[in-house]
């Protein structure tokens, strides 16, 4: 009888990538696997068909030969596609499908778990938000976290005090357990046990044999000065308890730093915008403006300062997380137009720009004066 053409098993053009060749085989891998198929004589025969043609065109020089001569390539002994042991890549592969065949069964969840069904508790988050203010200064906060503890009555082993858990006769208190299908054996979390090698036939009446119970506790989060927006500080420990006596899982602390009415923050630098009147730009002045650590400072503004102009306070800044360092503090001014002008204030601008010289105005006469000639050299 001919033999299938390998590529139209798994339903792959002869041209197919590993990619598709590996996911091609486990979707038909996983549809006729025979733990999916008991009895049914064809679904094992077509898994073993795939397995063989897979087994073939994963390996590049095997393929190569098998595009070449075809099934002869094989025959007499040629390079053994049938006799091969299934290792590398193929292996990986049937841990991967058998994963997804038992995982989640018996409510093992495919993770192996200790003798006794110790299992590490959840990591917990929790978000918070403070001023940059208290970013500036550090703090130390108390926060209310529920979350899972040991039981106390049973000490978290979930059997009922004076009781204790008895070793699975199916597993043997392996927490696995073995079954032989075709040429595979194959392994999986103990279905009577849960995969946890022990069974509790008196639970506590406390936490119902889980090993834990539900509290809210009071933690006490300290956070140093500096801290930036988005850290995320670390709690060991202090997540979820484990399962019958397992180790707790850790709790994260999301930080989020509330807008400012004045700052904007880049690292431990900060910046602030400060309009100015027309008049202190042009004859020059003074003003405050606030610091992060509660104080004020002056700035002074020379006679004729233009919008954009930054003036930069050292060590105004941020402090710098682990060191003595601070960032600074930049007011960028911008100048403000008047409005609202009496008869008198508009008489008296009108009578300044009449008196004014390029000299006053140096940019924006030598502004108009490129535009003039560009406009003159495009009618030339």
């Amino acid at each position: 009888m001919a033999k299938l053409d390998y590529y139209e098993v798994l339903g792959v053009t002869r041209d197919a990538d590993d990619k598709t060749l590996k996911s091609a085989f486990r979707k038909l891998a996983m549809k006729y696997h025979p733990d999916r198929n008991p009895g049914d004589a064809e679904a094992e025969a077509k898994f073993k068909k795939i397995s063989e043609a897979y087994d073939v065109l994963k390996d590049a020089d095997r393929r190569a030969a098998y595009d070449r001569f075809g099934h002869a390539a094989f025959d007499n002994g040629g390079m053994g596609a049938g006799a091969r042991g299934f290792s590398g890549d193929f292996a990986s592969t049937m841990s991967d499908i058998f994963d997804e065949f038992f995982g989640g069964m018996g409510g093992a969840g495919g993770r192996r778990q200790g003798t006794g069904g110790r299992e590490r508790g959840a990591d917990l988050r929790y978000n918070m938000d403070i001023d940059l203010e208290e970013a500036f200064t550090g703090k130390t906060v108390k926060i209310e976290v529920p979350t899972s503890i040991v039981c106390e009555t049973c000490s978290g082993s979930g059997a009922k005090p004076g009781s204790s858990p008895t070793t699975c006769r199916t597993c043997g208190g392996t927490s696995r357990v073995r079954a032989s299908q075709g040429f595979f054996t194959l392994e999986r979390a103990c279905p009577h046990c849960q995969g946890r090698g022990e069974i509790i036939s008196d639970p506590c009446p406390d936490c119902s044999g889980t090993g834990r119970r539900v509290e809210e506790r009071t933690l006490s989060v300290n956070i140093p000065a500096g801290i930036e927006d988005g850290t995320r500080i670390r709690l060991a420990g202090e997540g979820e308890a484990g399962l019958r006596g397992g180790p707790a899982g850790d709790l994260y602390i999301f930080l989020s730093i509330r807008p400012h009415a004045f700052f904007q923050r880049d690292g431990a630098d900060l910046f602030c915008r400060a309009p100015i009147s027309m008049t202190a730009a042009a004859l020059g002045g003074q003003f405050e403006v606030p610091t992060v650590d509660g104080g004020k400072t002056r700035v002074k503004v020379p006679e004729g300062t233009q919008t954009g102009k930054q003036f930069r306070l050292k060590g105004k800044g941020m402090p710098v997380m682990r060191s003595t360092q601070h960032g600074d503090m930049y007011i960028q001014v911008t100048v403000e137009t008047p409005q609202n002008l009496t008869k008198r204030q508009r008489e008296l601008l009108q009578e300044f720009e009449e008196n004014s010289s390029h000299e006053n105005n140096p940019e924006s006469t030598g502004f108009f004066a490129r535009v003039k000639d560009f406009i003159d050299n495009l009618g030339g």
